[in-house]
């Protein structure tokens, strides 16, 4: 209905360990913020996005500094290339695999 205040999350985290969360709508934007859900808890958080962040990608949700191991999913996917604050967009410009 018009006007209606919806409270579905803006990005999904599924454990509370994890240190990215994946953005569900389009249209996320610098400045805006988000509402994420932490599935494993229930639990509800918010952030600022510091960049725009397209639908699928990640969301940085802890800040993380060069090193640091990036999680998703409660699975290492990589290592953190730069320094990555909360509500940044995380991306192949900021993190690595470890494979190589």
């Amino acid at each position: 209905m018009e006007g209606e205040v919806s409270n579905a999350p803006d990005f999904i985290v599924h454990n509370e360990g994890d240190t990215v969360g994946v953005v569900v709508v389009e249209n996320a934007t610098a400045g805006q913020e988000l509402t994420g859900w932490v599935m494993a808890t229930d639990r509800t958080i918010t952030l600022a996005a510091l960049a725009d962040i397209p639908l699928g990608h990640k969301v940085a949700v802890k800040a993380m500094v060069d090193g640091d191991t990036v999680v998703k999913y409660d699975h290492d996917i990589g290592r953190a290339i730069a320094e990555i604050p909360v509500g940044a967009y995380v991306h192949a410009q900021n993190i690595k695999t470890k494979r190589w």
